[in-house]
């Protein structure tokens, strides 16, 4: 990003929940497209997507996960037309995932597939 405007309460003597809503806007609509609109955040066990969907109800969405990748896409007749797709590098294990739309903020908590060893011991005769 060339330009992070930082918005000082101050100036504009307004609430603080304002503030924090026309920063979210600026570094929105100031990021690179590939960045823009979600946050990524991941441990051992799970990988995090955290983005702004203002706007749109859970009916109004549709997220599909196979193997290692992730679409979301609004349905037709939404307010807004939403299409992401991300490749996760590891496959997904549904049974631990969930989503929670809340506030406008989509929160995706997606669990990583535990590998599983293949290896098996032979008798030796």
């Amino acid at each position: 990003m060339i330009f992070a405007p930082v918005i000082r309460r101050a100036a504009f003597n307004a609430p603080r929940s304002a503030d924090v809503a026309l920063q979210r806007f600026l570094n929105h609509t100031l990021a690179t497209p590939a960045a823009a609109g979600y946050t990524v955040q991941q441990d051992e066990k799970t990988v995090t997507l955290q983005m702004d969907l203002p706007g749109l109800s859970r009916d109004q969405l549709q997220l599909t996960i196979e193997g290692n990748q992730v679409r979301l896409t609004s349905v037709e007749g939404a307010p807004r037309q939403v299409q992401r797709a991300w490749e996760l590098p590891a496959d997904i294990d549904v049974s631990t995932s969930s989503a929670k739309l809340e506030n406008g903020v989509l929160t995706l908590v997606l669990g990583k597939v535990v590998p599983v060893s293949r290896a098996t011991q032979l008798t030796i005769a």
